[in-house]
């Protein structure tokens, strides 16, 4: 770094590097400036955005439990076309897919819920969850297994031990009551609590016992 003697030297040092960078300092200072304001527009328009989802939202509730099946439909389409790029627009479409198995709608439900599992998330593994749970509901039982062993194992590592029930489950419905027994077994072996999970295994006669009745 060069050391000038006197102030004149500094001055004539800064018109000339001002003379020579002037130009792109002033071009960069605006491109900055730019960024910021653009950036903090981004953020405000975000922030509107999703006031005005979760006002929308607050509505689909209201219709949710007062049991307004159409107007929980007109509801969610517009928080998904206004506000797609929110959860609020994910949640509404596991509320859509309740509201019509409700009203004993399990066509429309299945291919709301198919839809949002094709996505990724962990909301996408609730409704792959609810929807082996109506595969079950209609007799789907080997439809429900092959869409529980499509399933990431990695990506559904904090619901494994739900598919485990759900498998045995479909399992019980198949009468392969050893498979069934196997995966209650290893949901409960992996501490799953479930009210119901060591009723349904206890349910489940031994191999032993069936033999003896034999």
């Amino acid at each position: 770094m060069e050391l000038y003697e006197t102030e004149e030297q500094q001055v004539e040092a800064l018109q000339k590097w001002w003379k020579e960078n002037g130009t792109a300092a002033t071009i960069g200072l605006g491109i900055g400036i730019a960024v910021i304001l653009g950036w903090n527009y981004w953020l405000d328009y975000k922030k509107e955005q999703t006031a005005k989802a979760s006002a929308v939202y607050d509505q689909l509730l209201k219709d949710v439990n007062e049991n307004k099946a159409s107007e929980v439909d007109t509801v969610a389409k517009k928080l998904k076309a206004e506000f797609g790029s929110t959860e609020y627009a994910t949640y509404s479409t596991l509320l859509q897919a309740k509201t019509k198995v409700d009203a004993g709608d399990l066509v429309g439900a299945k291919e709301l819920l198919q839809g949002l599992a094709n996505q990724s998330g962990d909301l996408s593994q609730l409704a792959k969850l609810r929807l082996v749970r109506l595969y079950l509901a209609t007799g789907e039982y080997e439809k429900g297994l092959q869409l529980i062993g499509q399933v990431d194992q990695k990506a559904a590592a904090g619901f494994s031990d739900n598919y485990d029930e759900l498998v045995g489950d479909l399992y019980v419905a198949l009468d392969r009551i050893d498979e069934a027994r196997t995966s209650y077994e290893k949901a409960i072996r992996n501490g799953y609590q479930s009210p119901l999970l060591q009723f349904k295994l206890d349910d489940l006669t031994a191999p032993e016992k069936l033999e003896s009745v034999k």
